[in-house]
């Protein structure tokens, strides 16, 4: 199945739920009027748009119309097509060119984040990039466990420390790991805790001050996996973790089984966010980037052109090979002491810290101490 069959199916219950009952309404109209519009808003915000959102692509149709002297309603759709891939467009790669490059992956419990981990290193795998996992959400039960799962189904390495181990440490030594094998990505599962907003600053700023040192160069980006089946209280999440967190970029999830994709606008027009991948199915390549004209695409044109688009890709993509990825690969060697310093090898699966990173946090909260007023940021230090 090519890419844009993938984003049809997995927004079909979206397109469904906005697109179908808009396009029913505008049916239902012989001219444009002020009514279309009040109805236009109302479906908009019961497809999880958003009240501002809504407000706003509705203000901005109202303008085209004036500005185009559009009179029939079925001219319509094309223009919501374009005002929401326009609203959507954004800087939606990940930049990742250093090497090594640095991904901290954010979510609370249940949206994916374990599994969005495990699919976008076998992604970056089968793009060539040689990808290791540091499992630093040591709080959560069974969450190691589970990472663990997903590196081997991957193929990817991991260092891990026990449960309720200081995540800093495992960021360090996944960090001298990566140094000592050459890997292109790092891929860190952290906490994603709200209750308490100045542990959870505290927890990434040391985990920032350890990348800052040891890396300090190096590209990093901070993804929020948010879980698109919660509608409003994703953007509510986002909002918080954007507040906390520095983020960087959004990973939405569970897009397939759920009518409320339509989350991926306020995300954007209130937030600043940028979507950077979606996942429309539960195998490990249905993590795919986020393409906003391909967003708008699948959620507001017709059946027959959507259908027809995806066989020509379809049949394009016909008989080309697989990428090499997949659970059913071997994993890499396991991390060992040759050509590793000691303390690497002696801290996989343990939950103290070593000797050389609690000297390095020593040194961090003297140089704090002395300059107490220097103002410290850990959001995205990315090489320009």
């Amino acid at each position: 199945m090519g890419f844009f069959s993938k984003i049809k199916d997995g927004l079909k219950k979206t397109r469904d739920s906005i697109s179908g009952q808009i396009t029913q309404m505008i049916n239902t109209f012989t001219t444009i009027d002020e009514e279309l519009f009040e109805e236009l808003e109302e479906l908009l915000v019961m497809g999880d748009v958003g009240v501002e959102t809504a407000s706003f692509i509705t203000f901005t149709l109202r303008q085209r119309v004036a500005q185009k002297g559009l009179r029939a309603p079925a001219d319509l759709m094309a223009e919501l097509k374009d005002i929401v891939a326009e609203m959507i467009a954004g800087d939606d790669a990940l930049h990742i060119a250093t090497r090594p490059s640095v991904i901290l992956v954010i979510g609370v419990n249940g949206v994916g984040k374990t599994t969005t981990i495990g699919k976008l290193a076998a992604r970056l795998k089968g793009q060539g990039k040689s990808v290791i996992l540091g499992a630093a959400d040591t709080f959560r039960a069974a969450a190691i466990e589970q990472l663990q799962v997903w590196a081997d189904r991957a193929g990817v390495p991991m260092i891990k420390h026990g449960e309720g181990a200081d995540p800093a440490a495992v960021v360090y030594d996944t960090i001298q790991a990566a140094k000592a094998r050459g890997c292109d990505v790092i891929i860190c599962d952290t906490a994603g805790r709200l209750h308490n907003k100045k542990n959870l600053m505290d927890e990434l700023g040391k985990i920032s001050r350890i990348i800052e040192r040891e890396l300090p160069d190096c590209d990093r980006e901070t993804l929020l996996v948010l879980d698109a089946a919660t509608g409003q209280n994703a953007v509510n999440q986002a909002r918080e973790f954007q507040q906390a967190a520095g983020i960087t970029g959004i990973v939405l999830t569970k897009l397939d089984g759920t009518p409320k994709g339509g989350v991926v606008l306020p995300i954007k027009r209130e937030l600043g966010l940028s979507v950077k991948f979606i996942g429309v199915g539960e195998q490990l390549d249905d993590l795919q980037p986020f393409d906003a004209a391909a967003f708008a695409d699948a959620l507001f044109d017709s059946e027959e052109d959507l259908a027809a688009r995806a066989a020509r890709e379809d049949e394009e993509t016909e008989g080309l090979p697989l990428p090499e990825e997949g659970p059913d690969e071997e994993p890499e060697a396991p991390i060992t002491s040759e050509g590793l310093p000691e303390e690497v090898e002696e801290t996989d699966g343990e939950e103290e810290p070593t000797a050389e990173y609690l000297a390095a946090e020593q040194a961090l909260l003297e140089e704090a101490r002395e300059e107490p007023e220097k103002k410290r940021h850990f959001w995205n230090r990315r090489k320009d």
